[in-house]
């Protein structure tokens, strides 16, 4: 049976894992890697520990299979931004993660130049330190003695990797998340790179997402010689392991944030408020090259919230147990958390908020504020799919949702209720990583179509909404009170 090998390369770990011709993940390995906070808002990871990871966890999973391996897909983190040296394959700093804050001060400076409408028209996206524009000019201004620079995302520097130099590219998913690439054009926008005082030279080739990536070199150690056929970032690669392919269909992936993206078809519409448009995937047959858009929410903390609670707060040991402690409470006794420790994303786009804990009493407990959290990610969707309907004029009829906090039976309840249509979520878990191995599957016809691999996804419940309309409007409107005292708290990034 055929196997496809997908990298999943995540904020906080990787996971290599091999899915077969069937769509299910046959084996797995996972390995998590250091978070550096060097300054106060700095986000960094280390590329190389990233590199050796996926090497670590593929030879796990490859000295174990049996069957031959067709492909290799990679998703991944997608802002993050990496420098390395061609000549040396060695990174010249570390990466700057989506999550750090550090040129917020420029990005601000940029709105106020007037900037914010000539970025939107060319990329779909905002003025924000989320996104890689200002991380790849801070790099630039921070490598003086580095000469022969190559940029990208996490995606190519591990195709630059497992090919052993030989190839530097992206897909036009991870590009598009750039700040500096013409969604409309799809090729790198020249006025953007000015602007940033980068060199298009500097820069990946942007091939399709179920192009030809080249294949392993002899130091990766999942053999030489595997064609690198599947590329997306991670929530367009979730998006495509769900089977979003007609218009409307929308995803929630509960990770270290929450992204919501809906499948808006091969028309991009204009810049929206509050929402990002961005290019789902691109996909090329014999004849054919056709590319489909998609809009999208991105909430900064969802997975980060759990972590805060267990790293910070001690308050639960291990992430599993923060459904369990929410459920000894019926409600939260009107306390809210926004977990705005980055700055809130969708659909306020505010780098200046900051986390508020708000309405304790000396009555709260450990499992109001556990509840809370996890309703804080249900309020937080809402939100963003409150903008998307107004948007897209379509009435959402279902969400489909992954990642970890996904296994929660309460918050797919709380979800359900606050956006009153049904909650899917599917059987497998691993449907971010589906994705890559669907669109490398794709590719050298492992399956013969979008319809084939529709008949992949599997439900495993559907949560239908229960609340009654006055009780989930009255609890929203509490929360939309606390975001407003969270919002532009902080005088510096």
């Amino acid at each position: 049976m055929t196997i496809i090998l997908t990298i999943d390369a995540g904020t906080t770990g990787v996971r290599t894992l091999a899915v077969n011709s069937q769509g299910d993940v046959v084996d797995s390995s996972y390995k998590e890697f250091t978070q550096y906070f060097p300054n106060l808002g700095w986000v960094e990871h280390d590329a190389e520990e990233i590199w050796h990871s996926v090497q670590l966890t593929m030879g796990e999973v490859v000295s174990r299979l049996s069957e031959p391996i067709a492909a290799i897909g990679i998703t991944n983190q997608r802002e993050t931004a990496v420098a390395w040296d061609r000549e040396t394959s060695l990174p010249i700093h570390r990466a700057l993660v989506w999550q750090d804050r550090r040129t917020a001060g420029q990005c601000t400076q940029l709105v106020a130049d007037g900037l914010n409408s000539v970025i939107r028209e060319s990329t779909g996206l905002i003025i924000d330190p989320y996104f890689s524009a200002t991380k790849f000019e801070w790099l630039s201004k921070n490598s003086a003695s580095a000469k022969n620079l190559a940029f990208g995302t996490i995606d190519s520097w591990l195709i630059w990797k497992l090919t052993d130099g030989k190839v530097h590219a992206t897909d036009h998913s991870n590009a598009s998340r750039t700040m500096l690439f013409n969604i409309n054009s799809l090729e790198w926008d020249n006025e953007l790179l000015n602007l940033f005082n980068l060199n298009e030279s500097d820069f990946p080739e942007v091939r399709a997402s179920n192009g030809d990536f080249g294949r392993t070199g002899k130091n990766a150690s999942c053999g030489e010689g595997i064609p690198i056929r599947g590329v997306a970032g991670d929530q367009q690669s979730s998006l495509f392991g769900h089977a979003a392919f007609s218009i409307g269909d929308a995803k929630n992936t509960y990770g270290t944030g929450s992204f919501v993206l809906m499948n808006i078809g091969e028309e991009l519409p204009e810049p929206i408020d509050g929402l990002l448009s961005t290019i789902a995937w691109v996909l090329e047959s014999e004849n054919t090259t056709t590319t489909t858009y998609a809009l999208e929410g991105s909430i900064f903390s969802t997975g980060a919230t759990v972590q805060w609670l267990r790293d910070g707060l001690g308050i639960i040991s291990e992430a599993s147990e923060l459904e369990t402690l929410a459920l000894q409470c019926s409600d939260t006794g009107d306390v809210y958390i926004v977990p705005a420790f980055a700055g809130l994303g969708s659909p306020w786009w505010d780098p200046y908020a900051r986390g508020a804990l708000i309405g304790v009493t000396r009555g709260t407990g450990k499992a109001e504020i556990a509840r809370a959290v996890i309703e804080s990610m249900a309020y937080q969707t809402r939100d963003v799919i409150d903008a998307m309907q107004v948007a897209s004029k379509q009435r959402l009829q279902n969400l489909r949702v992954d990642g970890g906090a996904s296994v929660m039976n309460l918050l797919l309840q709380l979800q359900a209720d606050q956006i009153q249509v049904p909650v899917l979520r599917p059987h497998s878990k691993e449907i971010t990583a589906l994705g890559a191995a669907f669109l490398a599957g794709l590719s050298l016809g492992v399956w013969g179509s979008l319809e084939e691999i529709k008949e992949k996804w599997r439900l495993d419940i559907q949560v239908l909404p229960k609340m009654d309309h006055v009780a989930y409007n009255e609890n929203h409107a509490r929360w939309l009170q606390a975001v407003n005292r969270s919002r532009s708290w902080a005088t510096e990034s």
